[in-house]
Order: structure tokens, then C-alpha cells, then sequence
């Protein structure tokens, strides 16, 4: 029990700068001031207030940042971390209004996450007024403009994502669009590429760049394509204004990855293919950390569980992971998320009604690494992956069976149609016991596992490594925002190597302590898949790799991302473009798109 628990430095720092509301005393009332607002939802809160306060002590479960910050205070806030947004309208009418609808996301706490394909390319006619476009990342500096004034203001820290589609004709300015290291500082960007694109590239074929016919100028291009596109519910004529060989827009893609750590790679055809929802929506964005591809209007409602907390006697040859324990709580979070899209506030009604319509939540893990290393298991190893697996598909299986528990008590989400989601990859999948309760009985959630980057709430939890990613190293400097708004660099330190050191003071580390950057690219790929296959929406996870990596090496971790069945890829090289983001004495240069890509 944590009746007293003392924060480290920075865990309170972390907590008094984001996640403290006015008149608490300690982090037992921040936990009880959630557990309370999300029991709101139960008939019985009493009861629900007290279970969850047991879910969230010592740090076993942590809420998405929105939901530790804002519930409970009757603040003017959402506690969904992040929305994608409504599909942009390509008039100047439609493109403000769209702006109009993130700076009011924005304004209550909420990252937003747009595609921008159906902005007409630049120089192209209008086939209504005749204007000539500026195309479609002239408008993102718009975008990145309103967030940093937001920003200003004493908002949420920014958080945005642009997705453009591998056949628009501005795809090839929007792969270079972050060479300059000052501009859409509050983006991260994302190329959604197709399997068409990627059978192009293979067999060395040309690649059409094409927009829908209807939106343009009569006489404009050359052929015409059919394209689904976003907007569209079919497939729509398209014209072919430009070809380029797909070999050449792949490495063009590639070599700005290289360069400056953007834009990553969505595979979207396979978003697509396994989202739940298959049959009612088509996902063309994700939320700013790429682990929620959502339709418009979707948001991101988060948990992530603490592993670190599940370990008994770490680091004894008697090591090892309380799976009975995690298995009891799941349901509770389960609960407690769906609970939460309850209670929370919504910008936009758009996004109120999404969010009831599919009640998606994203459940994860976080604290894996140091986990790991408390277990005596070396990140790259195969055992490691083996276990990781396992605790994603407890994680998994249990979170089903919650909610199809939840769906007799409460009812199941409204866009629930069972044969056609039975049908659909993911759920088919399943154990066969799982399946026919959902045929039974229907399910409350239509996904329900996500794993998010969790930079601010790991800290908040005494530093445990972040999400899945392996731990960035033992002791360094991280740039803080102070209480006062003001930045400052403070001293971190790794959970497990405090943990070590007070345990085994003097003595060397064994072999299962690897930072992110003495490990293989492929060592991040691998890990990874592992745990998609038991993930219905996706991951978030930035794959390191060494300044002197060899960019044929580079280019071949994208193919090894697809070929492993990964939903998207995302790296970070260090460069004299970027710099470091987190470095053990030197100050980083950090934004939105920071290696952690924190999304609380």
C-alpha cells in the first residue's frame, strides 16, 4: 500500500507542473480526485471510487496525462489526450473552419491530427472560382502558427500530426517540409503510404501523382486513375498531373527520414485492412503519436499499465512477474476508460458523438524495458520477446473479456455489428471462447489496446522507461517545463538502475541493461512486432538508430517495418540538423516530435 509515498525530485517537479490540482498535498489526492470523477459515471460511485483508487496506487495503472491533469478539477478541459479531425473541406471556407475546429481542440488539451490530402496541389486551378492553390503545406503553416499561439497562452503543450497520401502531387514538398529545423515545429509528419506504392517501388515502376478530377480546372493532367480519397465514400476519378519513377519518391522519402528524423511512414493499406471497424470507416490519419490511426473525429481515450510495478524480487535469481495481479486489474481499467468518455468534456459535438458512437479506448503498457532489465532479460533477446508477448496478450485477452462484460451490464457500442466484425482479421484472430461471447453478447468497446509513448507520465512514475521503448540511457539531462512556465534542465535517472544501485551498491551492471542505442534497429523492429499482433490499433515507437548507420542499412528498416507487419515506422538518427533530443549534459533541441513523442 502507498499510504505515504514519497516522490523522487523529478516526479514532483512532474507533478506540480502538470498533473497537481489546487489544494492537493501529495499524489494520494490526485489519485483519489480521478478515481472520484471517473466513479461519477458508475450508480454507485462510492464503491467504483474506491476500486479505482486501487487500480491507480503506487503507480500500477497510469491514465492518459488529460485524464491525471483534468478530472475532477471542473476545469473547461477534455481528458481525451487527442482527436484526429474532421476531414478538410477544400474551399477557404472549409480550410478555416477546420483550423476554427483545432485551436478549440487545442485550447482545451486536446493534440490534433489532420490529412491533408483533400487540399488541392499548389499552382492548380480551382474548377468553381478559378483561384490557384497554394496547396496544401502552405496551410500547415497556418496550422503550426495557431498552436504555437496557443502555446503562448499557457495551453497544453502542442501536439499535431499532418498526413498526406503517397500519390498527392505535393508529396514530395510536404517529405521536405521539416528540412528547415524551425519550421512546423508543432507538427510531426506522416506519409500515408499504399501497398500499390510499395509494388511500384519493388519492381521499379512510375507512380502517378493525382488528384480528384472534380476538384479541378477542366483540361487539367493527363489520364485518369481511380483513387479512394478522403471525403469520398467510393473510389473517385482522379487526374494524373504529374509521374514520377517510385523508386526515386521512396528515397526521397527515405533520405529526409535520414536527414531529419521526418515524415514517418504510415502503411495505411493495412490500417485499414485490420481496423475493427472495417466496415463502417476509413482511416486516412492518426492521432499525433501514431498509435490511434482514427476515423475523423475520433479520439484518444488512455492507459497505460506500470510493468515495473508487477515485478516481485527484481533482480534475485527468484525474479519474476506477478501475471495473477494484472490479470485482476484489467477489467477495472477497462472500466475506468470507458467510464471516462462519460465524464469528459468534448470541443466538438463531431467528436462527443464519435467518441459514443465506437467508445474506442487505447489500454498499454509501459515501464517494459525496466521491466525486463528486473527480470534478467536482455531487450534484444528472444526470451524478452516471448515474455513482452505474453503480457500483451494477457493484456489482450483480458480486456475483451471486460469488455464483453461490460457490454451485458452497460450495453454494446452503437456502431457494433456483429457478423461484420467477427469477420474482421483482428477479431478473428481471437480464441474461439472469446469470439463466441462477442457473438453472445456484443462488446462495449470497438478497440481497446493501444501503446502510447509515455514520456510525462513515466516520470511522474519515478522514470520508468517509456512505452516499449528501451531505456535512453542510465543517468542524463532532460529539458523540463517549471511551475512557473519557465524551462530548466534537470538530472533524470532510470528506475531500474536507482533501483540497482540501492540494492547492489559498487557493483557492475549485468548484461540485461542495454540503452536504446547499443541495440540493433532490428532488435526495435522485432520487439514491436511482437506485441502488434496483439494490439488492435497500433504503437507508437521510435526506432534508434546510429548517426553512422549506412543509408542503404536505413532504407532497409522500412521494408524489415513492413515485412514484420507494423502498421508504421518512425526512426531517429542523430544529426547536426537535429541534434540529440535527450542528452546526458548538453540541453536538447526538442518540439512536438521529440524521440519520446509524448502524448500527456
Amino acid at each position: 500500500m502507498a499510504a505515504n509515498l514519497d516522490l523522487d525530485p523529478i516526479s514532483r517537479l512532474i507533478w506540480e507542473s502538470k498533473y497537481r490540482a489546487e489544494g492537493e498535498h501529495n499524489i494520494q489526492d490526485t489519485w483519489r480526485r480521478v478515481a472520484q470523477a471517473v466513479a461519477s459515471a458508475e450508480a454507485d460511485p462510492a464503491i467504483w471510487s474506491e476500486r479505482f483508487y486501487r487500480l491507480l496506487e503506487d503507480f500500477q495503472f497510469l491514465p492518459g496525462g488529460r485524464i491525471l491533469a483534468g478530472a475532477g478539477t471542473g476545469k473547461q478541459v477534455t481528458l481525451f489526450n487527442c482527436f484526429a479531425m474532421g476531414v478538410i473541406e477544400d474551399s477557404l471556407d472549409g480550410i478555416f473552419q477546420a483550423l476554427k475546429e483545432g485551436a478549440l481542440t487545442m485550447q482545451q488539451g486536446g493534440g490534433v491530427g489532420y490529412d491533408f490530402s483533400t487540399l488541392r496541389p499548389r499552382g492548380s486551378r480551382a474548377k468553381t472560382v478559378g483561384g490557384i492553390a497554394s496547396g496544401p503545406v502552405s496551410f500547415m503553416h497556418i496550422w503550426d502558427v495557431t498552436c504555437a499561439t496557443l502555446l503562448s497562452t499557457g495551453a497544453r503543450r502542442g501536439a499535431m500530426m499532418a498526413t498526406l497520401r503517397c500519390d498527392h502531387p505535393d508529396i514530395e514538398e510536404f517529405i521536405d517540409a521539416k528540412r528547415d529545423p524551425q519550421a512546423l515545429r508543432n507538427f510531426n509528419l506522416s506519409v500515408e503510404v499504399t501497398e500499390a506504392f510499395l509494388d511500384a517501388v519493388r519492381v521499379g515502376a512510375d507512380w502517378p501523382l493525382v488528384f480528384p478530377k472534380e476538384k479541378l480546372a477542366n483540361r487539367v493532367g493527363e489520364g485518369e486513375v481511380l483513387r479512394d480519397w478522403p471525403g469520398y465514400e467510393h473510389p473517385v476519378p482522379c487526374r494524373v498531373l504529374k509521374v514520377v519513377p517510385a523508386r526515386q519518391l521512396w528515397h526521397k522519402i527515405m533520405r529526409a527520414t535520414y536527414d531529419v528524423a521526418e515524415p514517418g511512414v504510415l502503411f495505411i493499406d493495412r490500417i485499414n485492412r485490420l481496423n475493427n471497424l472495417y466496415y463502417c470507416e476509413r482511416l486516412y490519419t492518426t492521432n499525433p503519436c501514431s498509435e490511434l490511426p482514427l476515423p475523423p473525429y475520433g479520439a484518444c481515450d488512455l492507459g497505460s499499465f506500470n510493468l515495473t510495478a508487477f515485478v516481485r524480487e527484481p533482480f534475485s535469481p527468484s525474479a519474476c512477474f506477478d501475471f495473477a495481479a494484472l490479470t485482476e486489474l484489467v477489467p477495472l481499467a477497462v472500466r475506468f476508460l470507458d467510464d471516462v468518455i462519460e465524464i469528459s468534456r468534448f470541443p466538438l459535438p463531431a467528436q462527443r458523438q464519435e467518441a459514443h458512437a465506437a467508445r474506442r479506448i487505447g489500454l498499454g503498457i509501459t515501464g517494459l524495458a525496466d521491466a525486463l532489465i528486473m527480470l534478467g532479460l536482455h531487450y534484444a533477446s528472444e526470451e524478452a520477446r516471448a515474455f513482452a508477448s505474453q503480457v500483451m496478450q494477457s493484456l489482450c485477452q483480458g480486456a475483451y473479456k471486460a469488455s464483453i462484460d461490460l457490454a451485458r451490464e452497460k450495453g454494446v457500442f452503437p456502431k457494433f455489428d456483429r457478423e461484420k466484425y467477427l469477420a474482421g482479421p483482428f477479431v478473428a484472430s481471437l480464441p474461439e471462447d472469446i469470439r463466441k461471447a462477442i457473438s453472445a453478447h456484443g462488446l462495449r468497446n470497438s478497440h481497446l489496446l493501444a501503446i502510447a509513448p509515455t514520456g510525462s507520465i513515466s516520470l511522474l512514475a519515478g522514470n520508468v522507461s517509456s512505452g516499449l521503448e528501451p531505456a535512453f540511457a542510465w543517468r542524463y539531462q532532460r529539458r523540463l517545463q517549471l511551475p512557473d512556465g519557465s524551462w530548466a534542465l534537470r538530472e533524470v535517472e532510470d528506475a531500474a538502475f536507482r533501483l540497482w544501485q540501492r540494492q547492489r551498491p559498487g557493483q557492475p551492471l549485468p548484461p540485461a541493461f542495454v540503452t536504446a542505442t547499443e541495440l540493433d534497429p532490428e532488435a526495435h523492429l522485432t520487439m514491436q512486432a511482437a506485441l502488434q499482433v496483439h494490439v488492435d490499433n497500433a504503437i507508437s515507437k521510435t526506432v534508434q538508430v546510429p548517426e553512422d548507420y549506412l543509408f542503404a542499412q536505413f532504407e532497409n528498416v522500412y521494408w524489415r517495418a513492413y515485412e514484420l507487419g507494423l502498421k508504421g515506422c518512425t526512426t531517429y538518427r542523430p544529426n547536426p540538423l537535429r541534434g540529440a533530443v535527450l542528452l546526458p549534459k548538453a540541453p536538447p533541441e526538442t518540439h512536438c516530435c521529440e524521440v519520446i513523442r509524448e502524448g500527456d
